[in-house]
């Protein structure tokens, strides 16, 4: 009886044409009148018409929404069937790392591991047209590992094409002095890329972006003012994320205009990179 009423229902709209049909044949030869036979047939086709366009209103509607239920469903069905405790704590933990993610979706990040964020670093920087805008904490071993130099690369050929880089290390005065520091201080000055120093004590604990008080890793590149790649302040399975969404993309740029104001340009002093204002200082008093 079910499949009967199936098919019926699957032949609505050629029931209703046949219906309305017969019925103009009937107006027209039976009873001659023509008006009436016209008008019959005209109503029966704009009401098969109707019919088809609602019934494939219907299964489409239908059929999205037993989508979306299973995409709601999914997960709880995929947690009731697991009897196992120690099976069920892992699978929450699962699901939250999950929502975390999901919830970065929403605000327009896409979360990276390592290899991957240095990778869309790179392919960034061989895309940008005019400025990268970089922040780096410094520490010895900069380069030292081989995503960051493939990332670095990148950077070089940027430069090598007419890309303004400006990159802003976050450190520590003691640890200017460290032979290896230097070392990453040199190789990025006579690259011919723009270096400035903001140190970790002159910077509050918190940055204010978009209006609250976050921390910072201080590890982040704005390419042409259109993307930003982020590591995260505690990393874990994600190293970072990368974002092109304009409101966030501005919320950086106000970040790295407040590491801006309270960075150090440098220069080159016996083969050393130091402070400008110090070797202005020392000229001004002798």
């Amino acid at each position: 009886m079910t499949s009967m009423n199936k098919k019926i229902h699957d032949m609505a709209v050629f029931i209703e044409f046949f219906a309305g049909s017969g019925l103009a044949i009937f107006f027209h030869l039976v009873l001659h009148n023509e008006m009436a036979a016209y008008l019959t047939f005209g109503v029966g086709i704009l009401l098969s018409l109707v019919t088809y366009l609602v019934r494939e209103d219907i299964a489409k509607t239908k059929s999205e929404l037993f989508t979306q239920y299973q995409q709601v469903h999914a997960i709880p069905f995929a947690l009731a069937q697991i009897s196992d405790p120690e099976c069920q704590v892992k699978a929450q933990e699962l699901v939250a790392g999950t929502l975390k993610n999901m919830a970065l979706l929403q605000q327009g990040y896409i979360p990276l591991d390592e290899m991957d964020f240095y990778l869309e670093g790179a392919r960034l920087a061989d895309q940008a047209l005019h400025r990268i805008k970089a922040v780096d904490p410094l520490s010895p071993g900069w380069l030292s590992r081989g995503s960051v130099i493939n990332f670095y690369q990148a950077n070089l050929r940027g430069v090598a094409r007419g890309l303004e880089i400006t990159r802003i290390f976050v450190t520590s005065r003691e640890d200017l002095g460290d032979p290896e520091v230097q070392k990453v201080l040199l190789a990025q000055y006579r690259d011919n890329i723009e270096v400035r120093l903001a140190f970790r004590d002159e910077l509050p604990s918190t940055i204010d972006i978009g209006g609250s008080e976050v921390n910072s890793s201080f590890d982040f590149a704005i390419y042409d003012e259109r993307a930003v790649t982020a590591v995260f302040v505690q990393t874990g399975k994600y190293h970072g994320r990368k974002t092109g969404h304009a409101g966030e993309v501005a919320k950086y740029l106000h970040l790295y205009e407040r590491l801006e104001h309270s960075a150090h340009p440098v220069t080159l002093e016996n083969e050393r990179i130091v402070l400008a204002s110090e070797v202005q200082a020392v000229a001004l008093a002798s």
